[in-house]
């Protein structure tokens, strides 16, 4: 078995050693966690919103894009998000919100199938007929 590795040295104030890579805007790893976090977070969002616009662009237009991700309300965003947190947690609930959306679909694709069912097949309306003989 290997000896562990010296560890390195403090400095004469007892402090412990820096270390090295690229320079963190703050000392306080606090402060610097909280940057990083930020930093991500806006990243991830930017990242999030230009690939919910690409995704709709191609099937229903930029105007409409723009109008679906840019106002989304405060009730649909905290569903979104508690939705994420929920498949995020357990396989459970991964299970039960992949269920959801799958439903979701299949829902969807029946009423696009029953509007096209409806504007293709109906038949003229027939006048009524009355026994008057």
């Amino acid at each position: 078995m290997k000896p562990a590795a010296p560890a390195a040295p403090a400095d004469a104030a007892g402090a412990p050693p820096k270390p090295s890579g690229l320079p963190l805007p703050s000392p306080s790893a606090g402060t610097n966690l909280v940057i990083a976090d930020i930093v991500l977070r806006a990243a991830g969002g930017l990242l999030r919103d230009r690939l919910e616009k690409g995704l709709i662009v191609r099937s229903h237009g930029r105007d409409k894009a723009d109008k679906l991700v840019g106002q989304r309300g405060l009730a649909s965003s905290l569903a979104l998000y508690g939705a994420s947190r929920l498949a995020r947690r357990s396989p459970l609930g991964l299970a039960v919100v992949a269920g959801v959306l799958a439903a979701k679909v299949f829902y969807d694709r029946g009423k696009r199938l029953e509007a096209k069912r409806r504007a293709g097949k109906t038949p003229p309306a027939a006048p009524l007929q009355t026994d008057e003989s």
